[in-house]
């Protein structure tokens, strides 16, 4: 039985040194190893996955876009990880997005066959990667478009090298980031797409709305999505049938799925939804999402239940300094910072029977490269040596610090391994 990260198999695979895999493991092989959390068969900080909880996620999702009748193609940059991108696929994902044409390759070769590039495709290596991989034919690929220069670029290349491109045209709002802003741009680009005919094909039209934090707004680019996909239609110039109508980050997905079914364009438009740090979720601006749509979504109101933090970042308590203040072996390369602190979830003393909460008045208040300082109160029963859990907020920005994550099962036993590929 191979080991699944290291020749060494007295030696814990999930580590910081750890390269990537060339045979990694089966779930199957995993599980007979037995590596368990609690007995510290792991080297710390370690950033883990639960296995019920992500299934949840799966699940809760999946359903909530069959409801709407419409397609799910999640974010795969949250997680570079080509396994998770099999769990989604398994689960009924219509594709993977991806941002870039490396991480396109990276699941093109993991067997991935539809991607969304929700980005626009600009160079001569990332072209040169996207021709490569359609060569298959059976590879389904998209990429964004929003103006001449870039369609011009697209199209000398793709037809030199005697590809066809399927694009999206990108609608965006003012003061935002990529995308289409007045009528003349839409003009513009379908011009230079005309020009481009045979290279470059029409497929639909993409908005990312996370750019934008007022609903009235969103709205507002979401209904002009519409109208633009239905001008295009009638006047029949999507080379795709269906045509594909696409948004949707992690926050507003539910007033996407809104906006674009309420449209009523049957099966004249394929609408696909985006979002990625739904599989985990976070204990941040996400979950703020999810209350929001918990409150407000008729839908999620009747799945009576909402996506629930499936990563954790675990760590030891080093030092013990100052009566009020613990020193934790988690730092900024551990896990992300950007959208708050990570937050004390659970505590366990090795040799215990089982992790505990934390207490509620413990919190990070600074962060460094590999340390962490835990406000605590005198007397709090904390030694050198504990363990901590921390939940997380924003997980892009915690999975592309593992190269390796293991899933547990509710004992703590790791029953899958997940390597990720930034």
């Amino acid at each position: 039985m191979p080991n699944p990260c290291t020749p060494d198999d007295k030696i814990s695979p999930f580590h910081k040194g750890l390269g990537f895999l060339d045979n990694p493991a089966t779930p199957e092989q995993i599980a007979e190893l037995g590596w368990n959390l609690l007995r510290e068969d792991f080297s710390l900080p370690l950033a883990v996955l639960y296995r019920g909880k992500l299934e949840h996620n799966l699940r809760w999702m999946q359903q909530f876009v069959e409801e709407y009748r419409v397609k799910l193609a999640p974010h795969g940059k949250t997680t570079m990880a080509p396994r998770l991108f099999e769990m989604q696929l398994e689960a009924g994902a219509w594709g993977i997005t991806l941002a870039t044409a490396h991480q396109t390759r990276i699941a093109y070769l993991h067997g991935v066959r539809r991607v969304l590039m929700a980005n626009q495709l600009v160079g001569k290596q990332n072209m040169a990667i996207v021709a490569k991989l359609l060569d298959d034919p059976a590879f389904d690929y998209y990429c964004l478009v929003d103006s001449a220069e870039q369609i011009e670029q697209l199209g000398n290349y793709f037809r030199s090298a005697g590809k066809r491109v399927q694009v999206l045209v990108e609608l965006g709002p003012d003061g935002g980031r990529t995308g289409v802003r007045k009528a003349g741009q839409l003009h513009s680009v379908l011009t230079a797409l005309d020009q481009s005919r045979g290279t470059l094909s029409l497929a639909g039209v993409e908005v990312f709305e996370g750019v934008l934090d007022d609903e009235i707004q969103i709205r507002s680019l979401l209904g002009r999505a519409v109208s633009v996909t239905r001008t295009l239609l009638d006047c029949g110039r999507f080379d795709r049938n269906p045509a594909i109508l696409t948004g949707a980050g992690s926050a507003w997905y539910d007033v996407v799925a809104e906006a674009f079914s309420a449209a009523a364009f049957g099966d004249k438009v394929e609408v696909v939804l985006r979002p990625g740090c739904y599989l985990t979720h976070d204990v941040g601006s996400y979950r703020r999402a999810q209350e929001r749509i918990l409150a407000h979504n008729p839908i999620a109101q009747r799945m009576r239940s909402g996506l629930i933090p499936a990563l954790q970042v675990w760590a030891y308590v080093q030092s013990i300094p100052e009566k009020e203040k613990a020193i934790v072996a988690l730092g900024e390369r551990d896990a992300a910072f950007d959208s708050g602190l990570p937050m004390p979830a659970l505590h366990f003393r090795p040799g215990n029977s089982a992790p505990i909460p934390a207490p509620s008045a413990w919190a990070l208040t600074k962060m460094m490269d590999q340390h962490a300082y835990l406000l605590i109160a005198e007397g709090d029963n904390i030694r050198v040596g504990d363990m901590i859990a921390f939940d997380i907020s924003h997980p892009c920005l915690t999975f592309d610090k593992w190269r390796c994550l293991p899933v547990v099962d509710t004992d703590y036993t790791a029953v899958d391994v997940v390597q990720t590929f930034f």
